[in-house]
């Protein structure tokens, strides 16, 4: 298995790395598409795939900044599906998809709309519990960005309801929290289809948060998902630790699936969390490029 670990200066041996998961203002991050570009080259990366939830919005103002700062750019989107287990986190990551394809687009727009609806529900539950919230202040912290809970829960802490974002989660916003409505996700079927359809490969991100009880379980997830046609697996990840990564490096193996890996940034939502690094560990740029390689999106004819 090819990863690293940081020197104190960020680098190891002179090689290349990536970041393939990363968030912008275009979904929950607090960082402008072009900004988190900018940043990367900052950072070393040698490229960097924009994976916002369940929209495309950031894509043309971030891949105009890669070309412009010298960095390979994978425009990508991270898609919530059904989980197999009740109370696990199912996301789906697309690289390489048509931005213009209008698979993509009319799913995008319906998931962006369900969750608009559920968005009301949480600040009508906040306000029943007392808390003096209004759905404008949150709709001027998300600054023209897609709302979402992050949002939300930025409003609670700079109101001092509660002291951080984690706390704003864990107490109203997240799953058995007191404010907590599910949103609308796709069946892993149709997540993994849209993706592929729209020219993308489909990898599942960060599987630790399946939440699976043991290896057989997730090994059975994982085989209904190859099944569905999901083509890789995040290995590395922030909420990775070091035996995480061997274990999803030998099921990648074993399934025959592309290795990914990212930080997960969102900028100062997860003010723990740096771009090109997670959990300690780099992700290598020959990994970026088989995925790339795997494409058929129009992104290989803009590179």
């Amino acid at each position: 298995m090819s990863t690293d670990k940081p020197d104190l200066n960020g680098k190891s041996c002179g090689r290349a790395f990536v970041d393939l998961h990363s968030h912008s203002t275009a979904s929950d991050g607090t960082f402008a598409p072009a900004d988190v570009m900018r940043l990367a080259k900052k950072s070393g990366l040698t490229g960097l795939a924009l994976t916002d939830h369940d929209t495309i919005a950031g894509i043309a103002e971030a891949a105009a900044e890669a070309e412009k700062v010298g960095i390979t750019f994978l425009p990508g989107i991270e898609i919530s599906a059904v989980p197999p287990i009740d109370n696990g986190t199912l996301h789906i990551l697309g690289y390489g998809i048509d931005p213009a394809s209008p698979i993509l687009t009319a799913m995008t727009r319906a998931l962006i709309e369900a969750r608009d609806n559920r968005n009301p529900q949480i600040i009508t539950r906040l306000r029943e519990l007392g808390i003096d919230i209004s759905m404008d202040e949150v709709l001027a912290q998300a600054n023209g960005g897609v709302l979402g809970r992050p949002h939300i829960a930025a409003v609670l802490v700079r109101k001092g309801v509660v002291p951080t974002i984690k706390q704003a989660f864990n107490e109203y916003l997240g799953q058995g929290g007191k404010a907590y409505f599910d949103k609308e996700r796709l069946a892993p079927r149709a997540a993994i289809s849209r993706i592929r359809e729209s020219g993308g490969v489909a990898v599942l991100a960060h599987p630790v948060q399946l939440r699976t009880t043991n290896d057989a379980q997730l090994e059975r997830a994982l085989k209904d998902l190859v099944d569905l046609g999901l083509q890789g697996i995040e290995v590395i990840h922030s909420d990775h630790s070091d035996e995480m990564v061997k274990k999803y490096s030998k099921l990648a193996e074993r399934f025959g699936l592309l290795k990914s890996g990212g930080s997960d940034f969102h900028g100062k939502n997860k003010k723990d969390i740096q771009l090109g690094v997670a959990n300690g560990n780099r992700v290598p740029a020959e990994w970026m490029e088989r995925i790339a390689a795997r494409t058929t999106g129009n992104h290989k004819n803009k590179s």
